[in-house]
């Protein structure tokens, strides 16, 4: 069964950096189109970047732009998302999402931003 597990968050202060991973597996990885989506306490899910199946093609929501990166082996079957200069308001649980004949997601990871 298709399966992803989002490991890295962690508390970090202001100005620090994490670097997020998405493992994968039960599904054909190269194959498909993958997002990282985050939810802070009391607001909607939304998405934050997405990377297409040859990593050749990014996009991001403009409050990362500049300071997130998204990425991807294929061979190892997992994304990444390493994020820099990162603020308060970064603070959320970061999930990693693919759509294989549904929406998939894994079970979360917490990004804690603060001093």
């Amino acid at each position: 069964q298709v399966q992803l597990v989002e490991s890295g968050g962690g508390l970090v202060q202001p100005g620090g950096s994490l670097r997020l991973s998405c493992t994968t597996s039960g599904f054909f990885f190269s194959g498909y189109y993958m997002n990282w989506y985050r939810q802070a306490p009391g607001k909607e899910r939304e998405l934050v970047a997405g990377i297409s199946s040859d990593g050749s093609s990014t996009k991001y929501a403009d409050s990362v732009k500049g300071r997130f990166t998204i990425s991807r082996d294929n061979v190892a079957n997992t994304m990444y998302l390493q994020m820099n200069s990162l603020k308060p308001d970064d603070t959320a649980v970061y999930y990693c999402n693919v759509r294989v004949y549904r929406e998939r997601w894994g079970q979360g990871t917490q990004v804690t931003v603060s001093s």
